[in-house]
């Protein structure tokens, strides 16, 4: 039965696993060129549409990136951990240091793509923020970079006469970033809700991101709130879900 079962497997994902399997083997490593579509529909005898959505699998799966003009490679990077709650702990951004620091250990992260604006609020943060509809906010749009690989995409949501006049307002917020500011504000953090969801990426955030085609995106929505319970910050950020692991450790 269990092979009667393979058969009826669709061919273009019985060529998939046989070259997931050649990757665990180690067949094929890191940064190593994968067989193209010509090669597998001469080795398999199956139509080129058939090799293509081979080839797909292990893309959307993010085993696999495709290089302009040099064909399909075994993907050479380490998801990067997410420690959601570790990285939140007052000890991160109250000692000055970024709550990413919590995450990447020794690799190289940049932000770019950094815009800081006041507009008014969408009516989905306004109600978050406990804000009249329409009223100003402070909104900070940037990427995350990690090795070289755009991972993240995240725009903060702060009340506009909260943050006025401060560094939350720059484009560099200083040691400790967004958090340890509020808490020179008086608004310290003390409680932080998350939201996860996924979806298929637009098109913006596909090209921002350079995700290949069939690739989801992680939505996390934090909301942070400080003493008595005032919501201080919307955080919506998007994810590249094949660069993701997301560990939530705590205590029972």
């Amino acid at each position: 039965m269990a092979n009667q079962g393979k058969s009826r497997q669709p061919k273009y994902q019985r060529i998939a696993g046989a070259l997931k399997s050649a990757i665990e083997a180690g067949e094929y490593g890191p940064g190593d060129r994968l067989p193209g579509e010509n090669d597998l529909m001469a080795t398999y005898e199956v139509a080129r549409m058939t090799a293509r959505q081979a080839i797909g699998v292990l893309q959307s799966e993010g085993l696999a990136e495709a290089r302009k003009g040099a064909g399909v490679f075994v993907r050479d990077f380490r998801p990067l951990r997410r420690q959601g709650i570790k990285r939140l702990s007052q000890e991160q951004w109250g000692n000055g240091r970024s709550i990413w620091a919590a995450d990447i250990a020794d690799r190289t992260l940049e932000v770019d793509q950094v815009a800081v604006i006041e507009q008014a609020a969408p009516e989905r943060i306004a109600h978050v923020l406990d804000l009249q509809p329409g009223a100003p906010v402070c909104v900070r749009s940037r990427r995350f970079v990690l090795d070289g690989k755009p991972v993240l995409l995240a725009t903060s949501y702060l009340p506009a006469d909260l943050v006025a006049g401060s560094p939350i307002t720059q484009k560099d917020t200083g040691p400790g970033g967004i958090y340890a500011r509020l808490g020179e504000l008086g608004h310290k953090p003390v409680h932080f809700r998350e939201e996860i969801r996924s979806r298929m990426p637009s098109q913006e955030e596909a090209d921002k991101l350079r995700l290949t085609m069939g690739t989801p995106v992680i939505l996390v929505c934090r909301t942070a709130f400080a003493d008595g319970g005032n919501p201080v910050e919307v955080n919506e950020m998007t994810l590249d879900s094949a660069s993701y692991v997301l560990e939530y450790a705590f205590d029972a």
